[in-house]
């Protein structure tokens, strides 16, 4: 919940959730966020948003918070291959479908801490879906993490110049990644 930490009163909450949907519709619109802008259209008082929300960072990184707790909870399934693959797959479905995420990944700082520890986690997860696919060999063993972080960024801005169906072209494009990073066992 942004940078507000305590429970709210009921008007407090309101105004809170009106400032998200301001937020979530200019996101989704790929708009700047301006934040006089979002009191305006929120209809409540500039100091009002500042108070929730210090940066347009700290509003898109709250805006994207349910969908990285998601992300970074989903449990691992099938074998190491299938885990990676999943996980992957799930990571560009989100950075597709929310561009909240997409923003808050790409950022090189974080406005919120919990942001930093949802992306530290992220990264630990991915990290060890890596190792496990390394250890079954089912990946080829010069792959790293640091190679696939760009090709997953590129598989993203790909799908989003692509015409038509954003989420089905990044599917088809991780595919067709992951057919290059598997093993080849002779």
């Amino acid at each position: 919940m942004g940078v507000t930490t305590a429970p709210l009163r009921k008007d407090a909450a309101r105004n809170w959730q009106r400032i998200l949907d301001v937020g979530r519709r200019l996101v989704d619109d790929e708009a700047p966020i301006q934040l006089n802008e979002v009191a305006r259209s929120a209809e409540v008082g500039v100091a009002t948003v500042y108070r929730h929300f210090p940066t347009p960072e700290a509003l898109v990184e709250t805006i994207a918070t349910p969908g990285l707790e998601a992300l970074a909870d989903r449990p691992p399934t099938g074998d190491p291959w299938e885990a990676l693959r999943d996980f992957l797959h799930a990571a560009i479905e989100a950075q597709t479908s929310d561009p909240a995420i997409a923003t808050t990944l790409a950022a090189p700082h974080d406005a919120l801490p919990h942001t930093t520890e949802l992306k530290q986690r992220l990264h630990a997860r991915f990290a060890e879906l890596l190792d496990r696919a390394h250890k079954a060999g089912v990946i080829d063993p010069a792959v790293t993490a640091a190679d696939i972080a760009p090709l997953m960024c590129g598989v993203a801005f790909a799908a989003k110049v692509h015409p038509g169906d954003r989420a089905a072209t990044a599917r088809r494009y991780l595919d067709i990644l992951f057919d290059g990073l598997r093993s080849r066992v002779s």
